[in-house]
């Protein structure tokens, strides 16, 4: 039934996400993602079966404490951003900003004194929100966190990440089953909630 639940949310969250690295993509000179279509809500055009529905399916049914889950990328050709390097930078971080400004949002509805089911609904969107935002920000490829630290680094080191976008998630998947992604970042959403004054 969680699940269920918590589904639009995630959608919601995951599509507005993927549009916003899109129309700053757009902004900043590349029409990539506005020539495929992709700077629409509508979340049919973002769904990765895998990604959207099946992985948050299981994480939920192994009662894991970090669900999580990505959409569709939004494509984007860094080449042709007006200066690539700066540009990639402002492109991978707008989606977790996105994130944790629909979180910041969902927070101050929180203080309306609302009915308490939809007041959990909304404390769980927070909660999809700041999940969403700190696990892009790993710094492994494709993750958001990825392209921050290439705009970051020398060109030369900037280029030794990229060759690992590959091999990105069979880099991630040892981490999640040891629980290592789970100690780092649960942490992290549990400060970023308190500070938005969820418990």
């Amino acid at each position: 039934m969680t699940f269920w639940i918590a589904l639009p949310l995630f959608l919601i969250s995951v599509v507005l996400h993927e549009v916003s690295h899109g129309w700053v993509a757009y902004y900043l000179g590349d029409s990539t993602a506005k020539n495929a279509g992709r700077l629409t809500l509508n979340p049919l055009a973002h769904i990765d079966y895998l990604g959207t529905l099946l992985l948050p399916f299981l994480l939920v049914m192994l009662h894991s404490p970090i669900v999580f889950g990505w959409a569709k990328p939004v494509p984007v050709n860094f080449l042709n951003l007006y200066h690539p390097k700066r540009d990639m930078i402002w492109v991978g971080m707008v989606g977790p900003l996105t994130n944790i400004t629909i979180a910041f949002v969902l927070s101050l509805l929180l203080r309306l004194g609302l009915p308490e089911a939809l007041a959990s609904w909304l404390t769980l969107g927070i909660l999809i929100n700041l999940i969403l935002a700190v696990f892009n920000l790993i710094p492994i490829p494709p993750l958001d966190g990825s392209r921050v630290l290439t705009g970051l680094l020398p060109p030369k080191q900037a280029v030794i990440l990229l060759k690992l976008e590959p091999f990105g998630f069979l880099i991630l998947l040892p981490l999640l089953w040891l629980g290592i992604v789970n100690k780092v970042l649960w942490p992290m959403v549990q400060f970023l909630a308190a500070l938005m004054g969820v418990k």
